[in-house]
């Protein structure tokens, strides 16, 4: 078989905990990422990025935050959604106070704003936990959720209650606005998705993934050995709501265009949750493989009855949708209820000793 280490020796220990430290997972990578800049924005039609790609890099960054939190340090939240529209709202303002400053750079600056709001609900996080740090999150979605849409200085007194994006260019190039063309703003999502994915991997690999981890474990046995449990925590809701502050400020500036408070309700809480339970907890590739499921397999349904030449009512095909995406989520839960992440380690571990029985 071709997935073979055979003749690849580490000599020293950081290329023994390298994230990728077998030849053929990083000649596979440099293939997606070649396929993901090059082929995408050049052969994609409009309609493809725009209703596949964009959302689905979106809520994979999104969902890659939730997973630090929830998945690398156990701690359940349901504010996600809350959060990603405080990154919105502030990139907004940092826009609309700055105009002069690139906009690339408020829109990593509003995740610092979302990491300090995230640090502020996380805060009860030493005293209480599982269900009970789901309601105190919940509470923080609908206080965010009721800010966003009676606080008007946060939407500058718009008439519509509504945050609009207006046009900024990147060396002549527009980014944002009705100008931006959509393979343009493809690429800067899709960039910010891949450096902001290699730093939280190296993260998890390191020794504040260990730590997270040992918390997710057993929090008592992390703290008596010198773990500090409350630092931890908030160092956890700290780096997940900047992640989810940076996907909340792509999706309405480089995504949606414009936003109402109604974009970062509960459900989209909800969504992320879900992504990062069928991708599988604790894992970067995890909340791809979930955003994929969740996203691009409902939309591959959708048209599948025009593709085939079938003449199937629109609302019938929609519930046929709702129904086949959550077969196939149970599906995958029971097959492997650690999620598809696990299934693909599986399955790498597999190759890398077949023929010989694992």
């Amino acid at each position: 078989m071709f997935y073979r280490e055979a003749g690849q020796f580490k000599t020293t220990y950081a290329a023994d905990m390298a994230v990728f430290p077998i030849r053929q997972d990083r000649i596979g990578l440099a293939l997606i990422l070649v396929f993901a800049f090059v082929v995408v924005p050049a052969f994609g039609s409009p309609f493809f990025i725009e209703t596949m790609m964009l959302p689905f890099l979106v809520l994979s960054l999104g969902a890659i935050g939730l997973n630090l939190l929830t998945g690398y340090t156990g701690l359940l939240s349901l504010g996600s959604a809350g959060f990603m529209g405080v990154g919105a709202y502030a990139c907004y303002k940092l826009d609309t106070y700055f105009p002069q400053v690139n906009i690339l750079v408020w829109i990593l600056v509003s995740g610092l704003f979302a990491s300090a709001v995230g640090v502020f609900f996380g805060l009860p996080s030493l005293r209480i936990k599982g269900f009970y740090l789901v309601v105190a999150t919940l509470a923080a979605q609908f206080f965010l959720e009721w800010a966003f849409a009676r606080v008007p200085w946060l939407y500058n007194y718009n008439t519509s209650g509504a945050i609009e994006v207006g046009g900024h260019a990147l060396f002549g190039v527009p980014v944002t606005g009705p100008n931006a063309a959509p393979a343009t703003r493809y690429l800067v999502v899709l960039s910010f998705v891949t450096v902001l994915a290699w730093v939280a991997s190296n993260i998890t690999h390191g020794r504040i993934g260990r730590m997270w981890m040992a918390v997710r474990d057993m929090d008592i046995a992390a703290e008596l050995i010198g773990i500090r449990l409350l630092p931890a925590k908030l160092l956890a809701f700290a780096v997940s709501s900047f992640y989810i502050g940076v996907a909340g400020a792509l999706m309405v500036f480089l995504w949606f265009g414009s936003a109402e408070p109604e974009a970062f309700d509960i459900n989209l809480s909800f969504q992320l949750l879900f992504i990062v339970i069928i991708g599988g907890l604790g894992s970067i590739v995890g909340a791809f493989f979930g955003a994929a499921i969740l996203h691009l397999l409902p939309i591959v349904l959708r048209a599948l009855p025009a593709l085939l030449g079938l003449k199937v009512q629109a609302a019938t095909v929609e519930q046929l949708t709702f129904m086949l995406t959550g077969a196939l989520i149970i599906a995958v839960l029971i097959v492997e209820p650690q999620g598809l992440a696990a299934l693909w380690r599986t399955g790498r571990q597999k190759m890398r000793v077949w023929p010989f029985p694992y």
